[in-house]
């Protein structure tokens, strides 16, 4: 079905092959013994262009990030576009495929994050460059922040909760029934930063991502007790 619909699809863009990728996304977590929270509506505009920046816990974080009314482009890793099936996805969608290890290759595929971005649609990234292990959020790169300073792009924040233990990280064996929070925090506008800044902005920025992660925790465990 993906096939034919992107077969049909003009747009260099792929936007209409995009939202259906983001469908089966929200499909898969609808069979998946998963109870999906999404909170912060408010502060995400469908008509506006943002480079989203979120934690990293699980594979699973990518179908419910597709619950999101945006459309976007995703930055991944070329391995997931050799896995089969998942990888023929990506790429009748358009997703960025970027290899971490090839410094011209990470260049390419900021560059194709720029078109996205001037074409006014999203770009999501993952700053930690892989799955937390234990749940805890790591360093962030430094290029998404970078570019939303040089195309002049808000950077709208995503805190992930509870998927990595929906699908740990080095398996592919789903727990059983889990709640995986997703909350969207108030844009960073960027207005008269410039690209010197951008260390300091991303370090804003994880701030606020692992405030609200700790938040989610502390509220789980007071639940719990």
């Amino acid at each position: 079905m993906l096939g034919i619909i992107s077969l049909f699809d003009r747009d260099p863009r792929k936007l209409r092959t995009g939202r259906c990728f983001r469908l089966l996304g929200r499909a898969i977590t609808r069979v998946k013994p998963w109870k999906i929270r999404i909170s912060g509506h408010d502060n995400l505009d469908p008509t506006q262009v943002y480079v989203v920046v979120s934690n990293h816990q699980s594979i699973a974080d990518i179908p419910v990030i597709a619950h999101l009314e945006l459309d976007s482009k995703w930055l991944a890793k070329t391995e997931l576009f050799r896995v089969p099936i998942a990888g023929w996805l990506l790429r009748m969608a358009n997703e960025i495929a970027v290899d971490r290890a090839d410094g011209l290759g990470r260049r390419a595929a900021m560059l194709q994050c720029t078109r996205c971005l001037r074409e006014r649609c999203s770009v999501v990234f993952f700053p930690e460059g892989t799955r937390s292990l234990y749940g805890e959020v790591l360093p962030f790169s430094k290029g998404p922040f970078y570019l939303a300073i040089r195309e002049q792009v808000p950077i709208l924040p995503l805190v992930l909760h509870g998927s990595g233990a929906a699908l740990p990280r080095r398996s592919w064996i789903f727990g059983g029934t889990r709640v995986i929070q997703l909350q969207i925090l108030q844009p960073v506008p960027v207005d008269g930063l410039k690209t010197v800044d951008s260390a300091s902005l991303r370090d804003t920025v994880r701030k606020r991502i692992v405030d609200e992660l700790y938040r989610l925790q502390s509220l789980e465990k007071t639940l719990n007790a």
